[in-house]
């Protein structure tokens, strides 16, 4: 009856204020992993009374001034309260407890594409993560190598282990050919809690294809005893080369001319892949021409 009557005195103090309760926790916060235990202490800076304290839904009240248990978490919705009963004071207080649980899994992908992706166009990239709990203090990072592109939190509300799944849009040029994209889950939980991100399984390695494109659209050379004009340009696909000239008596599908017998004037060289082409004039000049 007893236990009774104090459960029933305890539920009832609803209104009383949480800053007069003299009820201590050690440690004062609880992070920890799902299917883990940790342990806890229950006490009071009144010591003038004796006073009964107990854990809702574990133990009955106890006649001392301080209770210790160890909790193996396997409810995500626990919830641990201490309760005090002295002459003077009846409280109670919940002991903060995060449950948490790292991704199973953590995947980037392309949406909606496969092969190569094409300089300037846009894409969007996908992270999925699985299995994370609480996805309220979840953070995924975005990161082409080193750098940090973005990051995305997240402000549903959910103790349970959630999926999520979270886009980056993308417009690669020619430099981001053979860039590692990828993306981190990482539950921000304090110091009690992880303290490693959770990385892509594998990295998105991105294979850009981009057209040629020459520094510049002219270039003037002194002939000398041998002249070397070099049109050779970096595209993806590789290109092919052609050169035309009022000079020249025959095709020519190699990047470099090099002779002692081009004669001065203009040389037009064309470069072209499957994205596309552009082209460079050499200007041959004698010395007698300046």
């Amino acid at each position: 009856c007893f236990y009774q009557l104090f459960f029933i005195i305890m539920h009832c103090l609803c209104l009383f204020s949480f800053a007069d309760c003299p009820i201590l926790f050690s440690p004062v916060d609880v992070v920890v992993e799902y299917g883990d235990s940790f342990s806890v202490n229950c006490s009071s800076t009144d010591k003038t009374h004796q006073f009964g304290l107990s854990w809702e839904g574990y133990d009955t009240m106890e006649n001392t001034e301080e209770i210790f248990r160890s909790v193996d978490v396997m409810d995500w919705e626990m919830k641990l309260t201490c309760y005090m009963y002295s002459n003077e004071t009846q409280c109670s207080q919940n002991l903060p407890v995060t449950i948490y649980k790292t991704p199973d899994s953590v995947s980037i992908s392309i949406v909606d594409h496969s092969g190569p992706m094409i300089e300037g166009k846009q894409y969007e990239l996908q992270c999925d993560v699985h299995d994370v709990a609480p996805v309220q203090d979840l953070t995924v990072k975005w990161y082409k190598g080193q750098t940090l592109l973005n990051q995305t939190t997240f402000t549903e509300d959910s103790k349970t282990p959630v999926n999520e799944t979270t886009t980056l849009l993308i417009r690669p040029d020619r430099a981001d050919d053979g860039a590692q994209y990828r993306c981190e889950a990482e539950l921000e939980l304090g110091a009690e809690g992880p303290q490693y991100p959770i990385k892509s399984l594998e990295p998105l390695s991105a294979e850009v294809h981009y057209k040629p494109k020459h520094f510049n659209s002219t270039e003037t050379i002194i002939k000398n005893d041998e002249v070397t004009l070099n049109c050779t340009v970096k595209a993806k696909p590789a290109p092919t080369y052609t050169w035309h000239s009022e000079h020249l008596k025959e095709e020519i599908s190699f990047s470099v001319l090099q002779s002692s017998t081009l004669s001065p004037g203009n040389y037009t060289c064309t470069t072209t892949n499957s994205l596309g082409s552009d082209s460079k004039v050499f200007i041959i000049k004698s010395t007698g021409q300046f």
